[in-house]
């Protein structure tokens, strides 16, 4: 009854209020009722405040509904103008403070948005549910899906009708009575235990940071790390001196350096056993409940699981085909990483230490084969990482080279924090493309790992043109201090601005098509190819500078860098795919077949497929593996993988073609980055390469032996 009756309460709001003076009035008090008058739209962070998000949600709800309601009973009959165009141009206010709202709850949250996002996920969900099934307005989509060859359209006017009609359908537009109601409550909880679940993760991964009482504990970490733990200690108020914040991942940073076996211990099991040791923040059932209803939605929507229903709609299309991929490449991996343990292994026992390598020793030793197989430590690389000049004359240096971009700082246009930095990109000729906003520190209120946002989409419809986000989790050093990055950070850099360029490059007339609005599987592809740019020599020899000399990174360092990136690709292939097989565990079971104990599935899952080898554990376990139960990976992360197939051949091309060229780039971007979700994206990549993907070149660059297809 509840929320029929917010549903009706908004409802009456906007039919009330469609376009009349109480607007304008309250739009001087709500800085989102009213288009931003910053540059590109850019939201006015300056003037938003927390209470400003649930009235402007409830409103943009509810002017939305009415813009739907207007569509759906419409006297006139069904047009592409008048329905599916109008589709794609509703909802106009719940966009702009969803985009803000959303974006601004995983990279700068507090106690009163994480209480508006537990309040508002069903609502959402009942929303968004109102709109799908609604008879009257899927009758008209459905009518023109039938006319369309017979309107005269473009492709890109025709691939709209396609993915509302496909949108509508797989969203459950065809369901009738009793099973309509059964969705609704389906959605309504998911969207619940969602927001649990990633606000559990972010709780628990600031509450399970490793406090250290005595410095010396703190051997081998850099003065830099150890000032950074101080000042996490301090941040917290802890009674300990030192504080190891976690990082989203299984494994630690920290743990590469640490000299203390019994630190490296207590370090990696607060990463490992995250969200699942009791409290309030353990996620083991929610996991579990969701699972089960993810499966029951499925099995509604005429699906046997909810992978099946969510491979539909990738490139990849089917559970077998993903299987047979990940299953071909297993093996191999394992065996590498069996190899590169057992000389792991002959190092300690050199060392004339007699225990067995442990999950906690892999990264230590791992390090420590790497200084003696190559010659160098990966801390030796940092002073020539420092954060402006890897973006500035590294990141964003490619992206002119390639593409002719300009950047220009803007530090007058407001931020949310006061470590973000904004940055106008214009066109070689100085036409502007876009805004670009660097979220770049970590912080106690921003959830782990790093992506990309749009809070401002590009479209020709809407005359927009893209606000782009990129965020980022290192750790921020003492004040005065420079930002000097691992290579790991440096890559992960160019990865999302390649998701950047990919979100200010779109060049569509839908909102629905624009930058990243791509299947999952194909959407890490551009972001992984931007990665090859970081080890490109020219690129390198003009960011790689060391921050107090100003001198190049020596050659002798870089050759070895250069070297050494095949090492450690059975770890990295190995943690990688037992997440992702794992993902593919919990999404592949009927409602029937899901455990009652999350963990010992979990170990059950890797012992069956061959990846329970204790010191290399999944790259996320299922109590925090957020990108599968809180955001939009379910049963899609193999896709880091799927787009690696692409990103490795579309490497190869570059090479191929002269590399870091403009020619090249203009190619890549007309061809792909500038079309979006416009086209089929398999076709797309054709357009580029001329050709189907090949595999080879990524068996190459992950050490595996051949003999698995392409797809």
């Amino acid at each position: 009854m509840m929320k029929q009756a917010l549903m009706a309460a908004a409802l009456g709001l906007a039919l009330s209020l469609p376009f009349g003076a109480a607007q304008a009035t309250n739009a001087a008090d709500n800085p989102f009722y009213t288009v931003s008058e910053l540059p590109f739209q850019m939201p006015p962070f300056d003037k938003i405040k927390d209470e400003h998000y649930v009235p402007a949600l409830t409103r943009g709800m509810a002017e939305h509904r009415a813009e739907i309601e207007a569509i759906a009973n419409s006297k006139d009959a069904p047009s592409f103008e008048n329905t599916i165009v109008a589709l794609d141009k509703s909802g106009a206010l719940l966009t702009r403070v969803s985009n803000v709202f959303f974006n601004l709850s995983g990279a700068n949250t507090n106690d009163e948005l994480q209480k508006i996002q537990r309040d508002f996920a069903p609502q959402f969900a009942a929303h968004q549910d109102a709109i799908v099934l609604n008879e009257a307005l899927f009758k008209r989509v459905e009518t023109i899906y039938q006319a369309r060859q017979k309107l005269g359209l473009n492709d890109e006017d025709q691939r709209l009708i396609v993915r509302n009609y496909t949108d509508f359908v797989r969203a459950g537009a065809k369901l009738q009575g009793e099973q309509r109601e059964q969705l609704k409550t389906l959605n309504a909880r998911l969207a619940e235990l969602q927001t649990q679940f990633s606000q559990n993760v972010l709780n628990e991964t600031n509450a399970r940071g490793l406090s250290v009482s005595d410095k010396a504990e703190l051997a081998g970490l850099s003065e830099e790390a150890i000032t950074a733990a101080e000042t996490a200690a301090k941040a917290k108020g802890s009674e300990a001196p030192y504080l190891i914040a976690l990082m989203n991942t299984s494994g630690q940073p920290a743990l590469a350096s640490l000299e203390n076996r019994e630190v490296r211990q207590r370090l990696f099991e607060a990463s490992i056993l995250r969200s699942s040791s009791g409290g309030e923040h353990d996620n083991r059932q929610l996991a579990i409940e969701m699972a089960k209803l993810r499966a029951q939605r499925a099995n509604l929507l005429g699906y046997p699981t909810h992978a099946a229903y969510m491979l539909e709609d990738q490139t990849a299309r089917s559970v077998d085909t993903v299987n047979k991929m990940m299953r071909e490449l297993a093996p191999a991996a394992v065996a590498n990483a069996r190899r590169e343990a057992a000389e792991m292994q002959a190092m300690i026992k050199a060392d004339g230490k007699d225990f067995e390598l442990a999950g906690w020793d892999w990264a230590y030793y791992a390090n420590k084969l790497r200084q003696k197989k190559y010659n160098f430590d990966a801390s030796e690389l940092r002073p020539y990482f420092e954060l402006n000049n890897v973006l500035e004359k590294g990141v964003f240096y490619a992206a002119g080279q390639l593409y002719g971009l300009q950047f220009e700082r803007r530090t007058d246009l407001p931020v949310y924090q006061e470590d973000v930095q904004v940055y106008q990109v214009n066109e070689a000729d100085g036409t502007p493309l876009g805004l670009f906003i660097a979220d770049f520190y970590a912080r106690a209120n921003k959830r782990g790992g790093a992506w990309m946002n749009e809070y401002v989409s590009q479209s020709k419809l809407l005359g927009t043109q893209p606000v782009i986000g990129n965020h980022l989790n290192i750790p921020k050093p003492a004040a005065g201090q420079p930002t000097l990055m691992t290579f790991d950070e440096v890559t992960t850099l160019f990865h999302e601005f390649g998701h950047a360029l990919h979100g200010l490059f779109s060049d569509v007339r839908y909102p629905r098509f624009a930058g990243t609005n791509v299947p999952t599987d194909f959407v890490e592809y551009p972001s992984q190819v931007n990665e090859m740019w970081a080890t490109w020599p020219s690129v390198l020899a003009n960011y790689a500078k060391h921050y107090k000399t100003g001198e190049q990174i020596p050659q002798e360092l870089l050759d070895k860098v250069l070297a050494a990136e095949q090492f450690g690709q059975g770890f990295a292939t190995t943690e990688y795919l037992a997440a992702a097989l794992l993902d593919q565990a919990w999404h592949q079971l009927s409602a029937d077949q899901v455990p009652t104990d999350a963990l010992a599935f979990e170990a059950k899952t890797l012992q069956d497929l061959g990846l329970d080898f204790a010191p290399v554990p999944p790259r996320y376990r299922s109590t925090y593996f957020s990108h599968i139960f809180a955001g939009g990976y379910s049963a899609g992360y193999y896709s880091y993988l799927w787009s690696e197939v692409l990103d490795a051949d579309s490497v190869e091309w570059f090479k191929e073609n002269g590399g870091l060229k403009r020619a090249n780039g203009d190619h890549f971007r007309k061809t792909l980055l500038s079309r979006g979700g416009s086209e089929e994206a398999l076709e797309l990549f054709n357009q580029f390469r001329g050709r189907a993907p090949d595999i080879a070149p990524l068996l190459q660059r992950r050490g595996l032996a051949s003999g698995a297809t392409a797809h």
